[in-house]
């Protein structure tokens, strides 16, 4: 049910407005979607990740607002940098020297407007001093794919579709719930991608197909449109598209990328596959596994 968190400062004066929002723009901050009504206005800035923390215990010495960075010295240099331009030079006895905490961390305060006192941190333990990220997991477990294989270069597209099926297989798909659907050739790849795509009944698709490079500019022209149909069904339907199109130059190069020396891309197509599915389900939840 939560949906966001918020702090609300007013300011006493709309040039103390303007400064803090100045301030935040230069250190970085995203933009969000702030307000203009005739009695107020509002700058919001964003971030990756946000939280409410109690503590028990004793409490670091530091401002009511703690914001994380990944460079601290570069977020000190840049809000130095803004104070002298912007407030004087009187205003950098507000911001005062990075220290160590005992918690592992780096971290200073400063005041870019009289009253309104913020925190900047980083960890000091570089596995603790990583962004935060959402990223998908490889368990395929519950997921409906399909796989669209081209049969033109058949010794080299049947290899990929091995390695795309020993993939999903492995993570924890069932058998019956892989399509596969075999094409003529990488031309015929999107049209069915996007039939595939519109029914609405797979979480992905993993597209499959070999184009070797011959004396005319027809390789180029069947790459572009391929690569093209698949991108724009997989934009137009929500629906990931792992491509697993191999485009080389000889027979001997797209041996060695089914499997022969350089791992099998149908086998990464699949595990692209799994992820985004992954990942996309977190995302809609929020984050949520």
């Amino acid at each position: 049910m939560i949906k966001s968190i918020s702090f609300l400062r007013p300011t006493r004066t709309s040039d103390a407005y303007a400064r803090l929002s100045s301030f935040f723009a230069a250190l970085g901050f995203p933009p969000g979607k702030g307000w203009n009504e005739p009695d107020s206005r509002g700058a919001v800035f964003t971030a990756p990740f946000a939280q409410i923390e109690f503590v028990d215990g004793n409490f670091p010495d530091t401002a009511d607002v703690l914001i994380e960075v990944t460079d601290l010295d570069a977020v000190y240099q840049a809000a130095e940098r803004w104070l002298k331009s912007n407030a004087g030079d009187e205003a950098v006895l507000r911001l005062f020297a990075i220290r160590e905490t005992n918690w592992k961390s780096r971290i200073f305060e400063v005041e870019p407007e009289p009253g309104f006192r913020f925190s900047f941190w980083a960890w000091t333990d570089p596995l603790k001093g990583k962004p935060h990220a959402v990223e998908g997991d490889l368990s395929a477990e519950g997921m409906k794919f399909a796989i669209v294989v081209a049969r033109w270069n058949a010794v080299i597209t049947d290899r990929l579709l091995e390695g795309a099926l020993d993939a999903l297989i492995r993570s924890g798909a069932k058998r019956e719930s892989i399509e596969v659907a075999r094409v003529p050739g990488a031309w015929e790849i999107p049209a069915a991608a996007r039939t595939i795509a519109d029914a609405g009944e797979v979480d992905a698709i993993v597209t499959l197909g070999c184009l070797l490079r011959g004396d005319t500019a027809h390789y180029e022209a069947i790459y572009n449109e391929v690569s093209r149909g698949i991108g724009q069904s997989q934009q137009e339907t929500g629906i990931p598209h792992a491509f697993g199109v191999l485009t080389c130059e000889t027979l001997e190069q797209a041996l060695n990328r089914a499997g022969i020396k350089a791992g099998n891309k149908g086998f990464e197509a699949a595990v692209a596959a799994i992820e985004m599915v992954s990942l996309n389900r977190k995302l809609t939840k929020g984050g949520a596994a």
